[in-house]
């Protein structure tokens, strides 16, 4: 499940995954709420907050995600990954290297300090 933060505001994107993040999250839900910002602002700032609960993507979440993010490599000034597993933070980091994106990690702990910079 996915749902966007209320801290939410201008350019910003913030969303929680918990649970098995679906294509039907992505498609009805997060992809449209980034292709509006990027519509409006050009560039976007995105909060990922994966909670205690996040269990991973399905396989079409994950082709969405490629898609989306191929199409609009250019278009990320900064993504904050909050939590989650080792694993979807290596993966967030690997990805990070063919995008133009300003990228960091937090612990489940730092949510505060995730919001704080990508305010900067």
């Amino acid at each position: 499940m996915l749902e966007i933060l209320p801290q939410s505001q201008g350019k910003i994107l913030g969303v929680r995954l918990t649970g098995k993040v679906s294509d039907s999250d992505y498609e009805e839900i997060f992809l449209p709420a980034l292709q509006k910002l990027i519509d409006r602002y050009g560039k976007v700032r995105c909060v990922y907050f994966m909670d205690s609960g996040f269990e991973g993507w399905t396989l079409g979440a994950m082709w969405d995600d490629t898609k989306f993010g191929v199409k609009h490599k250019n278009d990320f000034e900064k993504c904050a990954i909050v939590g989650g597993p080792k694993w979807a933070q290596w993966g967030s980091r690997l990805v990070s290297h063919l995008m133009s994106v300003d990228l960091q990690t937090f612990s489940s702990d730092q949510i505060d300090e995730a919001w704080n910079w990508i305010k900067t």
